[in-house]
């Protein structure tokens, strides 16, 4: 028979971990080797017990979860992460997949759902819930959409007015942007104005978000 799948269970909250470890500890092929109870203590833990899957809390006192995943991942033969969090901010799973998490479950995800994560993660699966899964497409198609109306409108720009835009995103002042493109200040606040009204901005701010938007800053 294959040895059991070995899993770490890291939190700072004891009866999360107690109760994690009860609930995949009944699971057959499946191993609580070890627990932690914050992020300082993961390598240490990893060493000890080799676990092939870790399911990481993402705030802890000390050493975050995303960090202590990123540490994990740049190992030789590191274990896989599913990061199990109350904190599902954008940001967050952004961070913990950048840093190498194979899974971002929510704690409120089923007792099923998360046995089935391990399984799969140690299969080299990638597993989100649902609810993630939704927001990463929602946040995609938005920046998808901000991308090509950004384009669209720098687009109806002249090749001058274009350069004017990018110095502005650059944070460039009109001084400076008049030296950078060989014209008179007044020529640039001229441009400046022309910009604001064919795109109808309300100020500079505006002009360096639609530049970031189209990719160009």
């Amino acid at each position: 028979m294959s040895r059991p799948l070995r899993v770490l269970v890291v939190d700072d909250d004891a009866l999360v971990r107690a109760g994690l470890s009860m609930m995949l500890d009944g699971i057959h092929g499946i191993a609580v080797v070890g627990e932690a109870a914050d992020g300082d203590e993961v390598p240490a833990a990893a060493d000890a017990y080799a676990p092939d899957v870790v399911l990481m809390d993402l705030r802890m006192p000390r050493v975050d979860g995303i960090t202590a995943t990123r540490r994990l991942r740049s190992r030789r033969h590191p274990p896989e992460v599913v990061v199990l969090t109350t904190f599902d901010a954008d940001e967050n799973i952004l961070h913990a997949l950048r840093a190498g998490a194979a899974g971002f479950l929510l704690k409120d995800t089923p007792p099923a759902q998360i046995v089935e994560a391990v399984r799969r993660v140690a299969a080299g699966d990638p597993v989100l819930s649902p609810r993630i899964t939704r927001r990463l497409m929602d946040r995609a198609a938005t920046q998808a959409g901000a991308y090509q109306r950004a384009r669209a409108a720098l687009a109806t720009l002249s090749p001058r007015e274009n350069e004017v835009v990018l110095a502005v995103a650059r944070g460039r002042t009109n001084a400076e942007i008049a030296v950078e493109l060989y014209m008179k200040v007044t020529t640039v606040k001229a441009h400046v104005s022309h910009i604001l009204s064919k795109l109808e901005l309300d100020n500079r701010t505006q002009i360096a978000l639609l530049a970031h938007d189209a990719g160009l800053a």
